[in-house]
C-alpha cells in the first residue's frame, strides 16, 4: 500500500491520535468518518483514503493525520456497525415467539447489508481488529446463536442452520440489493423473504436437514476477499 508521508513522524502521529482533539480537528474526524461510512456502504471496501478525502472535500494529509491507513479507518467504523447489530439482536431476543425472533433478526441484518455493501467483509475483518472490536463481534455471535438455538429448540428452523450461515446469506441478499438499487431500492426484500421462508419454513420442512455444513470463518474470509 502507498504510504503518505505526513508532517509528523510515526511516533508523533500516534501521540497526536491519542490526545484530545481541537474542535476543528474533531469536526474533520467526524466528517471523514461520515464520508467513509457513505463511500464504503455505496462502493465497498475498495474505496481508497484518497477517494474519501476527495469526497469529504479535505486534503489527503488531513485524512492521514487522523487515520494512519485504511484499516485504521475501517476499525473506527466497525464499532458503530457492531453497536447497531448488537442492538438489533437485543430487540429480536425480546420477541417471545422463537420463529418471529429469528425472522426479525434475519430481516434486520439483511437490511443492514442492503444499505451497506461493505458490511459482511468488515465483519470478517473484525477478527484482526482491536480486542474491543473482537469482543463486540463475539458478543454478537453469542446473542444471535442464542436466538438460533431457541428456534432449534422450538423446531421452527431448518436442522443444521447456525450463525456461520449468516455471512453467506447476507452476501446473497446483498448481491440483489447491489444490482437493483438504482432501479428499485426495495427489490431485495422480495428475495430476503424467500431466504427467510427457506430457513424458517412454516411446515414440517423445518425438520429437513440442510445440505452440507456452513463455511468456517477462514473460508468465509477467503471467499469475501476474492470477490472484493
Amino acid at each position: 500500500m502507498f504510504n503518505y508521508v505526513c508532517w509528523v513522524t510515526t511516533t508523533d502521529q500516534h501521540a497526536e491520535l491519542e490526545r484530545p482533539l481541537r474542535a476543528d480537528a474533531a469536526r474533520n474526524r467526524e466528517l471523514i468518518l461520515q464520508t467513509a461510512r457513505k463511500c464504503f456502504a455505496e462502493r465497498g471496501l475498495s474505496v481508497t483514503l484518497n477517494d474519501i478525502a476527495h469526497e469529504a472535500g479535505v486534503g489527503v494529509g488531513t485524512v492521514y493525520r487522523r487515520f494512519a491507513d485504511k484499516d485504521s479507518l475501517i476499525e473506527a467504523l466497525l464499532a458503530t456497525k457492531f453497536e447497531a447489530m448488537n442492538a438489533a439482536a437485543e430487540r429480536a431476543a425480546e420477541e417471545t415467539d422463537p420463529r418471529e425472533s429469528l425472522r426479525l433478526y434475519l430481516m434486520g441484518v439483511f437490511e443492514f447489508r442492503a444499505r451497506d455493501r461493505a458490511l459482511a467483509d468488515a465483519i470478517v475483518r473484525a477478527g484482526k481488529g482491536r480486542p474491543s472490536i473482537v469482543n463486540e463481534r463475539d458478543r454478537l455471535e453469542t446473542q444471535v446463536s442464542a436466538i438460533i438455538r431457541r428456534a432449534h429448540d422450538a423446531g421452527v428452523v431448518r436442522v443444521g442452520f447456525d450463525y456461520r450461515d449468516l455471512p453467506m446469506l447476507t452476501t446473497m441478499v446483498g448481491a440483489v440489493a447491489d444490482v437493483t438499487r438504482a432501479h428499485d431500492p426495495n427489490a431485495w426484500r422480495r428475495y430476503a423473504e424467500l431466504v427467510i421462508e427457506a430457513v424458517l419454513p412454516q411446515d414440517a420442512r423445518a425438520g429437513d436437514p440442510m445440505l452440507g455444513v456452513p463455511l468456517d470463518r477462514e473460508s468465509i474470509e477467503r471467499a469475501l476477499h476474492a470477490q472484493s
